[in-house]
């Protein structure tokens, strides 16, 4: 016994000995960087914190609050989202957050974001936190130095202007059937007596159902179908087991029910090997082992009728072939234009394995509709939240497209005008406040301490430390953005706030107007946080200790620069994010497809399939929130009463958005949702004469 406790005691003394020394040795680095610093008592990034912080958060609380004020909110995951800029207001646009374990700097100034997103060698991608997309194999998303360049080169061929023409006609299609769906459904559940339907419960599982059908026809050349619909009479036998809404023979779920199960417990199936989850006493464990067992069958069938096409020289007639193109690529037959096959005589060894090309066309899937989904959900919901700015879009769409049939609207015609109207403004207002992503990952080489240029100071990244550039911040940070006072939220500015007019203010933001450009390299105006020269303290008795040092003038982003001109082209869109007659912030300052040689291979088509849904939903209806919760019939209520009523309701959708958290992208979980009225324009009860927010009794 007494061997026991003296191991033990030994042990406890050593683990505190390691846990001091190594945090003695992060502060003392955090020091030498330059940067403000606020101490945590553990890495707010590791798994077992992720996983448990609710409930050490809890226990931390009943502490005096002296104690935790400082730091707890650092610890949250998706801090950006929570937070959005005011840890940067108190802590500075750059700043460390230093546990024993770890040093993870949060971004939300636009030129360190800038000098870090474009030296793409030294601040790599930290693909250990893409291990829940790694499940199928490595892929463009999960892969780093020479392994990405492959993955990158082999995948960007397809995504160019003519498949996003293409993109667009498919999203009309698909939208139609979607508002049939919706319209069909309102019947169907019926109402009071004004008839026009009941709330719409499903807007989240319909966009993503509609983002899933569109990539799946684009991307792959499958035809997935809505309820009610059927294939024409004729249709490949081969194509027919994925529209279909039973399962085929030889799998247990149809396609589109596989991929929604797997989005579902993707994070179930990271942590829980697969034998296990087919034995447990759980219906949701094993539908995720059959979910990840029958998306393999599919790929790998579909991967065996490409490579047959490929031997027989076919090639789709349109599409971007995503399947085809990584088949034949792994076997030596070059991008979109090659034809090699197994066998094919060439001599040269598969450029991809089987894993890594199923593993590319689980992300083509994934990016291909969950993020896009995201997006537009919650697009529509903040359009149905705040009324004046509904009835601009729709202004804009009556103006640029009439009457006209969706069906004959012309992608090289519309599509810039589109991005410059309301269309454009309302998707870039959505991907500024829930962009994808609400942080972007990465970590210093370990091989060398990196420099980084902020407003005329330079400072010191030590080797090894994690990077956060924090999307949801920057994009509210106020030096890069026209802003006023919230109507949402006395006191505050309204950056938190979804405003899309604000993308028509053509005057400078802080110091970054619209003159800054994609791609400028100035740094803004200073700031009056501990990066721009006034040293703002608090004193508690927690282990919170903020600090500034002294540093060494840069000279200018001449690093950033040398490193942007002599970027290689890896494919995928060039140029700004956003309409050049739109304001345009700093670069740096609107990453919502990250920026640099990382950015998103699909932004194109994400933004051409978005304008297109909102375009064809409210040409002819409009989004109402429901205020069903109200005992009273809106029939009966007098236009205050009916004011009143829609207040409460947007507080309501406003509160649920802002409860989305990630997992693969930042979204609502656990059935959260925003009930809606699909109603035709001309019937709408509230958002023809409500304003954008009311005092909600």
């Amino acid at each position: 016994m007494q061997t026991v406790l003296l191991v033990g005691g030994v042990s406890v003394v050593y683990g505190l000995y390691c846990y001091l020394s190594n945090l003695r040795h992060n502060i003392a680095e955090a020091r030498r960087s330059g940067f403000n610093y606020v101490v945590v008592p553990c890495d707010p990034v590791s798994l077992p914190w992720q996983l448990t912080h609710r409930i050490w958060m809890r226990i931390i609380m009943l502490f005096p609050e002296s104690w935790w004020e400082e730091w707890l909110d650092l610890m949250v995951p998706d801090m950006a989202f929570r937070t959005g800029f005011e840890r940067f207001r108190r802590h500075g646009e750059a700043f460390l957050v230093v546990s024993p374990k770890s040093l993870l700097l949060h971004m939300a100034n636009a030129e360190t974001i800038r000098h870090v997103a474009m030296r793409r060698e030294q601040f790599p991608k930290w693909t250990a936190t893409y291990d829940i997309l790694r499940q199928f194999g490595e892929n463009v998303l999960t892969s780093e130095g020479q392994l990405w360049r492959t993955h990158r080169k082999v995948t960007s061929a397809s995504f160019n202007e003519r498949n996003a023409a293409l993109v667009f006609r498919e999203a009309i299609l698909q939208t139609q059937g979607m508002l049939r769906t919706w319209t069909a459904g309102a019947e169907a559940r019926g109402d009071d007596e004004e008839a026009e339907g009941g709330p719409l419960r499903t807007v989240e599982q319909d966009t993503m159902r509609l983002a899933l059908n569109i990539i799946g026809y684009v991307g792959f050349g499958l035809r997935l179908l809505w309820p009610g619909q059927t294939l024409p009479p004729g249709s490949d036998p081969k194509l027919v087991k994925y529209a279909s809404l039973e399962a085929p023979p030889g799998h247990k779920m149809s396609f589109v029910d596989t991929m929604s199960s797997l989005m579902e417990n993707i994070l179930l199936l990271l942590l829980m090997p697969k034998w296990l989850l087919r034995i447990l006493p759980s219906a949701r464990a094993r539908e995720s082992a059959d979910a990840y067992d029958d998306y393999i069958k599919y790929m790998d069938e579909m991967m065996e009728d490409k490579m047959e096409e490929a031997r027989k020289g076919n090639r789709a007639e349109e599409g971007m072939d995503l399947m085809g193109q990584l088949a034949r690529t792994a076997y030596g037959g070059g991008s979109a234009g090659g034809g090699g096959v197994p066998g094919g005589g060439d001599g040269k060894a598969p450029v991809l394995t089987r894993d890594e090309i199923i593993g590319n066309a689980f992300i083509m899937f994934v990016a291909g509709h969950e993020t896009t989904a995201n997006t537009l959900h919650f697009s529509m919901v903040q359009l149905a939240t705040n009324p004046s700015a509904q009835r601009r879009l729709q202004r804009d769409i009556d103006e640029l497209l009439g009457d006209s049939d969706p069906a004959t609207w012309d992608y090289e015609a519309l599509v810039n005008a589109m991005t410059a109207s309301m269309m454009g403004a309302c998707m870039y207002e959505t991907l500024r406040i829930i962009p994808p992503a609400a942080e972007l990952p990465k970590k210093v080489s370990a091989a060398q301490d990196q420099a980084v240029s902020m407003d005329g100071r330079r400072y010191v990244v030590p080797r090894g430390t994690t990077v956060s550039l924090a999307v949801v911040s920057v994009h509210q940070n106020p030096r890069y953005w026209p802003h006023g006072e919230s109507r949402v939220r006395p006191g505050c500015d309204d950056l938190a706030d979804f405003r899309p007019e604000r993308w028509f203010e053509k005057q400078e933001a802080g110091g970054a107007g619209a003159g800054a450009g994609a791609g400028a390299g100035a740094a803004g105006t200073a700031h009056n946080n501990t990066n721009g020269g006034t040293k703002t303290t608090k004193t508690t008795k927690t282990m919170t200790t903020t600090t500034t040092t002294t540093t060494t003038t840069a000279t200018t982003s001449d690093t950033m620069t040398a490193a942007a001109a002599t970027e290689e082209d890896f494919g995928g869109p060039a140029g700004p994010d956003t309409n050049a007659q739109l304001f345009r912030p700093e670069r740096g300052a609107y990453i919502p497809f990250s920026d640099g040689a990382r950015s998103c291979l699909g932004r194109r088509i994400a933004q051409v399939e978005m304008m297109a849904a909102l375009a064809v939903v409210f040409r002819e209806h409009s989004l109402e929130l429901a205020v069903d919760e109200e005992q009273q019939p809106v029939a009966g209520m007098s236009r205050a009463e009916r004011r009143r009523a829609y207040g409460r309701a947007q507080a309501r959708s406003r509160w649920t958005m802002r409860q989305a958290s990630s997992l693969i992208t930042l979204k609502l979980h656990g059935g959260m949702h925003v009930p809606v009225r699909v109603v035709p324009r001309g019937q709408e009860r509230f958002v023809s004469w409500m304003d954008d927010h009311v005092e909600a009794e």
